[in-house]
């Protein structure tokens, strides 16, 4: 195939793009400077395998962050960041689960939800944006941005288009979405260059007719493109989910492969969708997960193709936002950690990396911008947290009765959080559970009796079988499941699992009915409604509090190495997740959410009884 070959686009204003100079560097590396946003509409389409923004031919150099998962104050600075780097464009996913909870309430506003503002920042910061609104996004987000809702319906058919249900809520979104989106494209004076339909499809299915149906409601409310996919390669051979008349986007892939791809879309650009210069971690693997794509970027850049590292910055899964994967029947069960740094160019609190000076130098960034100055880091000194609630105390005054256990979802409308089963049965010596999702902790006459995972790793010792003391006799004895659940599964045909208890449970062979459910969703309602104890109890399952004042104001990393498994918040704001199985072992906390007064650290346990020291660290490892 022959070379591409790309313009310079040297613009000081619109009239600028009829001077085209093509520049090379000593390794024929393209230098190229693109058109800046200046607010007015101007014309980007599609010319065979080409890109073209008001008649010349145009690279995206792209650089994938997520609003959602970044601390509004930062958002400037990791978009100049990008921008350092020499990239001329912001990728973003959008989530939908976070802008919808419940059906048809939407909230735009709110923490890091102003996905509009964002978007106004980088144009004026002088970037592009390709948007990737879903409906799905995987993004190792819950349920790939898909709304837990849609599971209290026991027949939905996610990304479906034959699903009543499921496409309804499509159009609700979308009708939502299309007005706040449509000024913002570039034949509008916007910075959105393209918009991208779904996610990764092939993946799990092949009908082009539902891709179809989404680009037709973008369409039917003023948003006429144009349009992306991105997909593997060897999913996109097998099911050839291509849509027609998108540029394609290859995730991963490199010139041989995206050659090849010109077989799907012969009239379309072929670009790399997803360069990945680094990876996922899950719980329970031994290292933080990474990956070099330097030399692939190399190739891609020589051979003047357009790109999107996935991601330049990853930033943090606050809350309950992470998702999960697994294998395609459900097993192999992997949550994604609270931290999303990815190993990316800029890690989680918005530094330079090793590998942002070594892909700066590739794209040449080197020669455009000076990098920012760091954002301000802060510390606190260690802290002794005092046990404050118990969440047994805590339990809602009227459970849910139900024969036989069911998911939160559809039990509850609860889509994560904590959930109790409880019941009182004659004594047993074995009781067995299945369907835990994810994580149950079983007490016995509110005392402890062991765990069992749905992750697999030899550092928990659980199995589904728990063997029970016989205390002899027809004694009965009072059983609590308490259920923890992490993200729901955001990609493959797994995708969106029911949480809570979706088995049955046995005691000595003979299945358990009748059930009181307690809900504990873990949001701010339920939190700021916590009732303190009176007494130190010894059963575990405890909230603990301490007050820090800080030392030095900026961001910072709560150490939880102290501690087992369970959930972190300062001052109201839910950090995420911790577990000792790690490799995460600290929780990023934003400057935004601290003050120079008391701050408030409030930890919920699920085993320990006993305090341990709460500390301020240098990453989201522990202190160097």
């Amino acid at each position: 195939m022959k070379r591409r070959q790309f313009i310079h686009l040297a613009l000081l204003s619109p009239l600028a793009l009829d001077h085209r100079i093509l520049a090379t560097d000593s390794e024929g590396a393209h230098r190229i400077v693109t058109p800046l946003p200046d607010g007015k509409p101007h014309r980007f389409a599609f010319q065979g395998h080409d890109f073209i923004f008001d008649g010349a031919r145009f690279q995206i150099r792209s650089g994938e962050m997520h609003p959602a998962r970044i601390p509004k104050s930062h958002w400037q600075h990791r978009i100049r960041m990008a921008k350092a780097m020499g990239l001329n464009t912001i990728a973003l996913y959008i989530m939908w689960n976070y802008l919808e909870s419940e059906p048809g309430m939407f909230d735009f506003t709110s923490e890091r939800r102003d996905f509009v503002s964002f978007i106004k920042l980088c144009q004026q910061e002088g970037m592009w944006v390709y948007l990737r609104p879903g409906p799905y996004i995987c993004g190792e987000w819950d349920m790939g941005g898909l709304p837990p809702y849609l599971l209290r319906n026991e027949n939905i058919q996610l990304r479906d288009r034959h699903d009543v249900n499921y496409m309804a809520a499509v159009r609700r979104y979308i009708a939502a979405m299309a007005p706040k989106i449509a000024p913002l494209m570039i034949d509008a004076g916007g910075p959105i260059l393209m918009l991208q339909v779904e996610n990764e499809y092939s993946s799990s299915a092949a009908d082009v007719g539902y891709l179809e149906a989404i680009r037709d409601l973008w369409k039917a409310h003023g948003i006429d493109g144009p349009f992306s996919i991105s997909d593997v390669l060897p999913d996109l051979k097998r099911r050839h989910a291509y849509l027609p008349g998108s540029a394609l986007g290859l995730d991963g892939a490199e010139p041989p492969q995206l050659r090849e791809g010109s077989h799907f879309a012969p009239h379309a650009p072929i670009w790399v969708g997803e360069a990945y210069p680094g990876w996922l971690t899950h719980w329970g693997e031994h290292e933080f997960s990474h990956k070099d794509c330097a030399e692939a970027l190399r190739k891609v850049i020589a051979a003047g193709y357009s790109f999107n590292l996935y991601v330049v910055h990853g930033g943090t899964n606050f809350g309950l936002t992470a998702g999960a994967n697994a294998d395609d029947d459900g097993t192999n069960f992997q949550p994604v950690i609270t931290s999303y740094d990815y190993r990316a160019p800029i890690d989680e609190r918005g530094d330079p990396t090793p590998a942002y000076h070594v892909l700066r130098e590739i794209i040449g960034g080197a020669a455009a911008e000076p990098i920012p100055p760091p954002c301000p880091k802060g510390s606190f000194a260690d802290a002794l947290p005092e046990p404050f609630a118990s969440l047994w105390d805590n339990l809602p005054i009227t459970p849910v009765q139900t024969h036989a256990p069911a998911s939160n979802e559809q039990l509850l409308q609860q889509n994560q959080g904590l959930v109790v089963y409880r019941k009182t049965v004659k004594r047993g010596r074995q009781l067995h559970i299945d369907g835990v999702r994810d994580y149950a902790v079983v007490h016995v006459d509110q005392t402890e009796r062991g765990s069992i995972s749905r992750v697999h790793d030899p550092r928990l010792h659980t199995s589904p079988n728990l063997p029970l003391v016989h205390a002899g006799g027809d004694s009965e004895m009072a059983l609590d499941i308490l259920v923890d659940s992490f993200g729901h599964i955001n990609f493959g045909p797994p995708l969106g699992d029911r949480k809570g208890l979706v088995g049955s449970v046995h005691l000595d062979g003979k299945p358990l009915h009748d059930w009181q459910v307690y809900g504990l969703p873990l949001d701010d309602a339920f939190i700021a409604g916590l009732k303190p104890m009176l007494t130190h109890p010894d059963r575990a399952g405890l909230f603990f509090q301490a007050t820090v004042q800080m030392q030095k104001q900026g961001d910072v990393y709560v150490d939880m190495r102290g501690w087992t498994k369970g959930y972190v918040w300062v001052n109201g704001h839910l950090l995420g997740r911790y577990w000792h199985i790690g490799p995460q072992q600290c929780l990023y906390c934003p400057s935004e959410w601290l003050t120079t007064g008391d701050n408030r650290i409030l930890i919920l346990d699920l085993h320990q009884t006993k305090v341990a020291p709460v500390r301020c660290a240098d990453h989201l490892a522990g202190t160097a």
